[in-house]
């Protein structure tokens, strides 16, 4: 058959958009343009869209062609060896399942994987191979925890993507001053010039890069433009100060605290407080001294028959003795002056709280804790927290005493607001929460701080473990992965709901040290369900502890394909 067309009319401006139509309808509801209705109306279209094509590209003018891209920056560490390069590959690769209560099977969570995989990687100093660099940026980008450590891995390439691709971008934002090259720390004017002219988070990342190196040098330099900083900015700035917090930064400090903003002042007797030894200090511990003192009660205990008065002097009556107490009394401030407001003590008291409990906390918090040894009869930390405090008043002072020890670092102090981790209380004479027990254990040492848990594990399970064990280095200290595997045993045996333990468990796949493996291989057969087990409960224990087991098996593997086993 011979195709044949009818002519086509020179098309208007909007000919395209009318053959789309065309073609969209059909041709036997409407035909291009000097086509009559029938069998050639579709040859006739699709002649018609070929010479509108050509007419179209025919008519473009060659754009100017856009300037190529800078080369990628050089990233001098040592290349990944290549099986670390493949595990890599492999835990990018994989997507977190559905959420759901319990994660069930016996295959490790390679996603869970990869910050623990990333922080051994940066520790040796790797550089990433490029061609995994896209899939690293996407997997930062889902997840703003990973993001610190696989920027860091992904070192200066990843900044050059990110600006070429906008998915990418939040990597500028995440990187301190946009990644922008600071000038050498030693060049005094380079500094100065970017001081007073670069953007404010290039700003931000030249005063922390400057304090890390000489404190004193970026004190100096927030100086000589403070009074013309915004508010806002201000702040940023001061909080920066707080790395290689010293006595020297005083002066400064005890300026701001006159400053027109409110968060500065606060912020500056924040930080002042932190000092001791400060001016500041010394004001708040004048101030919380005048609240506190020892009461010596008297309590009358009848160990005899017989009555009657108690003879002055401190006598009694035969059959009758006098013990003394000594206590703690409390008597808050009865107003807020302007000298507590302007070293940082906030006048109007949060919804629902008292406001003579609201400033006398905020007193008790600055001053030092050194100032209660001298003031309560020489006592120690852990003899001053065993005093009894008299008219309710113990809550309010041991917290205000556990937000002091955590702002000073102060290990004895919060050694004693801990207490015996075994205590039936299980929790110390002054934590108030779980939150503050988390806190009071981050002053410790990591050895310490273990084994405290380990403890506390030991008397009271793990019900009320998993904010204390988030504090604790990884991997965990012998004893307490032995007290963590010891709970989740005995749960198990006991035949406890397995679900509520799948946080812990989680938190074992990813802190337990790899050693322990050998260990649980006792631990992978299906118990025996008592006649009270949750249903299935056995055959979850078993998943679980298989896949505890797996993990730490390919931790120790991940270990010692970087090199660090």
């Amino acid at each position: 058959m011979t195709r044949t067309s009818a002519p086509v009319d020179a098309p208007g401006a909007d000919a395209w958009e009318g053959l789309v139509t065309t073609a969209l309808l059909g041709t036997a509801r409407r035909t291009p343009p000097g086509t009559a209705p029938g069998r050639d109306a579709p040859l006739a279209l699709l002649d018609a869209a070929a010479v509108e094509t050509v007419r179209r590209r025919a008519g473009l003018r060659p754009a100017r062609a856009a300037e190529r891209p800078q080369a990628a920056p050089e990233d001098s560490r040592p290349a990944l060896p290549p099986a670390a390069a493949r595990r890599l590959a492999l835990l990018l690769a994989d997507r977190p399942g559905p959420s759901g209560g319990g994660r069930r099977g016996a295959a490790p969570d390679l996603t869970e994987l990869l910050p623990q995989w990333l922080a051994v990687a940066n520790a040796r100093g790797f550089a990433p191979p490029p061609q995994v660099l896209p899939a690293l940026l996407d997997a930062a980008r889902g997840r703003t925890d990973l993001r610190p450590a696989a920027l860091e891995f992904a070192g200066p390439r990843a900044l050059w993507l990110a600006r070429l691709n906008p998915d990418w971008r939040f990597a500028l934002r995440a990187t301190p001053g946009g990644g922008a090259a600071l000038p050498h720390l030693q060049d005094d004017d380079s500094v100065r010039q970017l001081w007073q002219e670069g953007l404010f988070a290039e700003r931000v990342a030249l005063l922390s890069a400057l304090r890390s190196r000489t404190p004193a040098a970026a004190r100096d330099l927030l100086a000589t433009t403070w009074g013309t900083e915004r508010a806002e900015d201000r702040l940023m700035f001061l909080d920066s100060l707080r790395e290689g917090l010293g006595p020297d930064d005083e002066p400064f400090l005890e300026q701001a605290l006159a400053d027109r903003s409110r968060n500065v002042r606060a912020t500056a007797a924040e930080l002042l407080s932190a000092l001791p030894g400060s001016a500041l200090a010394a004001r708040m511990a004048v101030r919380a001294e005048a609240c506190v003192a020892i009461d010596h009660m008297r309590s009358a205990q009848q160990q005899a028959t017989g009555a009657g008065a108690d003879i002055p002097g401190g006598s009694t009556q035969p059959g009758r003795t006098t013990q003394t107490t000594a206590a703690i009394a409390v008597e808050a401030p009865h107003e807020c002056d302007p000298g507590m407001e302007r070293d940082g003590v906030v006048a109007k008291a949060p919804a629902g709280r008292g406001e003579r409990s609201w400033w006398f906390g905020q007193l008790v918090e600055a001053a030092p804790l050194g100032t209660w040894s001298r003031r309560l009869g020489g006592r120690t930390p852990r003899e001053i927290v065993a005093l009894p405090v008299a008219d309710g008043w113990q809550g309010e002072l041991h917290a205000a005493w556990c937000r002091a020890a955590v702002r000073q670092r102060d290990a004895a102090w919060s050694r004693a607001l801990l207490g015996d981790p075994s205590a039936p209380e299980a929790g110390g004479p002054g934590a108030v929460s779980l939150a503050e027990r988390a806190k009071l254990l981050g002053t410790l040492g990591a050895a310490e701080r273990a084994e405290w848990v380990a403890g506390f594990i030991a008397a009271h399970g793990l019900s009320e473990a998993f904010q204390l064990l988030g504090v604790c280095a990884v991997p965990w200290a012998a004893p307490l992965g032995r007290a963590v595997v010891d709970a989740l045993n005995i749960a198990r045996d006991a035949g406890s709901y397995p679900w509520s333990f799948s946080g812990v468990m989680g938190l074992a796949e990813r802190c337990l040290d790899p050693s322990e493996a050998s260990r649980l291989d006792a631990l992978l057969a299906v118990p025996d369900e008592p006649e009270n087990a949750s249903p299935g409960a056995g055959g979850y224990w078993a998943e679980a502890f298989q896949r505890l087991v797996t993990t730490l098996r390919l931790r120790a593997a991940m270990a010692e394909e970087l090199g660090a086993a």
